[in-house]
């Protein structure tokens, strides 16, 4: 059985660098991943190779979610890649819902 971990000291890193430099895709993952539109923020709790728990503050209080990604992580490379192509997906599904409400309002 192969192992779905990532080394604890790049778990750690990555997890770092993603609640540091990129509050904003944290939160853009759980709005259209997890479909918690109302989410205020986010914050990685655990990164491993089929996916990522996410601490996230809502108007009610906080919840916590897990996002598998669309498949099995190769290496730390493969998280960046993924994490990066996640982000501008959801950055563009966001713009879209926007135009859509303002093209309604």
């Amino acid at each position: 059985m192969q192992n779905s971990g990532f080394d604890p000291e790049s778990e750690c890193y990555m997890m770092d660098h993603m609640n540091a430099d990129h509050a904003d895709s944290n939160l853009m993952y759980v709005k259209v991943y997890g479909n918690l539109w109302s989410a205020t923020a986010a914050r990685m709790v655990t990164l491993d190779k089929e996916g990522m728990d996410l601490a996230v503050t809502l108007p009610d209080g906080t919840q916590r979610i897990r996002i598998p990604f669309d498949h099995r992580l190769d290496d730390e490379a493969d998280a960046q890649r993924t994490l990066v192509a996640m982000s501008r997906h959801a950055q563009a599904v966001i713009a879209q819902a926007g135009q859509q409400h303002s093209t309604t309002s």
